[in-house]
């Protein structure tokens, strides 16, 4: 259970730095680049942890599936994107 409260928090942290991806203008504001790199840190060394007890297939296709979700709502949310 406790790999699996791992890998939604990766998810998080991976949908946060994407966000911020979109926010630093190509690295060129510094908060959201910072974030961006923090969080994808924190996303894999999170998802590297939570190998341990979950196989890769599985946890890949919930790692994509749900961050690609995750920044959609994300997205629509904040950027009105379609």
């Amino acid at each position: 259970m406790k790999s699996v409260l791992l890998l939604l928090i990766a998810i998080i942290s991976e949908v946060i730095a994407t966000c911020a991806l979109k926010e630093s203008a190509g690295f060129t504001r510094l908060l959201p680049s910072l974030i961006l790199i923090i969080g994808y840190g924190i996303a894999f060394y999170l998802f590297t942890i939570s190998l341990e007890q979950i196989p890769l297939g599985i946890a890949y296709a919930v790692w994509s599936g749900l961050g690609t979700v995750g920044t959609i709502l994300v997205a629509n949310l904040l950027w009105d994107e379609k």
